[in-house]
């Protein structure tokens, strides 16, 4: 199955440094016009819209991000996946630019983002995805609706002479627990097909529940994600694995 990002987004943790024996009238400096971040994780299941990219196995994903200060940012983010994925290729490079702007409770955030599955054997199975998305925060809380929408394409292909498009609609809700290092998030999505990353049918939704642990740069997270499809990508060669079904998804990230 071709597809990424979380879809996965990849998570952030500000770090501050505290000045020690600073004279009482010191200043804070100036706000830096570039900022960088990143983040490596392992996942006991890389889950994509809800479906898994790994066969249900263990996956090494790491990205970094550079902002400016006027809202402007690219991103590059990767993973390993199975070779089912992109015609044979083992792992998926993201490759991400947009800007983002807060308005109040508000943050827009607008930009696009190429799929590219180096090694995949000559398949056409790169494509382009465009975003955007509003994010409200309210007190430990945050709700954020995306739309994805990827314009016709050879990658996107079901019988492999038309292109096709597809649309993703999603919403999810977070929270931090008030003096506690604990997360807790929900997710609910719908993909529009038909189209490769539509497994059966012409649509199907994906869900997940899951909660987090922060200490110091390193933060554990544990979920469960489920669709209404089913997808056995191996069958041909005796697997019958549903990629689709649900399962627990278990994750450590360190970020920097």
């Amino acid at each position: 199955m071709r597809k990424s990002i979380l879809g996965l987004s990849a998570s952030i943790l500000a770090c501050a440094l505290a000045a020690v024996s600073a004279p009482a009238f010191a200043q804070d400096g100036p706000t830096p016009e570039l900022t960088v971040t990143g983040n490596a994780a392992v996942v006991t299941d890389y889950r994509f819209r809800g479906i898994s990219q790994t066969d249900k196995r263990f996956a090494l994903q790491g990205g970094l991000t550079v902002t400016h200060s006027s809202g402007f940012y690219v991103s590059t983010w990767g993973s390993s996946i199975d070779d089912y994925v992109a015609a044979g290729s083992d792992q998926e490079l993201d490759l991400i630019a947009g800007y983002s702007k807060t308005v109040g409770a508000a943050t827009f955030d607008v930009g696009v983002l190429y799929y590219y599955y180096p090694g995949s054997g000559g398949g056409n199975t790169d494509f382009v995805e465009p975003y955007a998305s509003i994010k409200g925060t309210f007190g430990p809380a945050t709700a954020k609706l995306t739309a994805n929408y990827a314009p016709k394409a050879k990658a996107l292909t079901v019988d492999g002479v038309h292109k096709e498009d597809n649309l993703y609609l999603a919403g999810d809700l977070s929270a931090s627990i008030p003096n506690t290092p604990l997360g807790v998030s929900a997710h609910l999505g719908h993909s529009f097909g038909p189209s490769y990353l539509v497994p059966v049918g012409k649509g199907y939704t994906d869900w997940s529940v899951g909660a987090t642990y922060t200490w110091s740069h390193l933060t554990f997270g544990v979920s469960y994600v489920d669709t209404d499809t089913h997808f056995r990508p191996n069958a041909a060669a005796g697997n019958f694995r549903d990629a689709a079904r649900g399962g627990v998804v278990g994750s450590v990230t360190a970020s920097f």
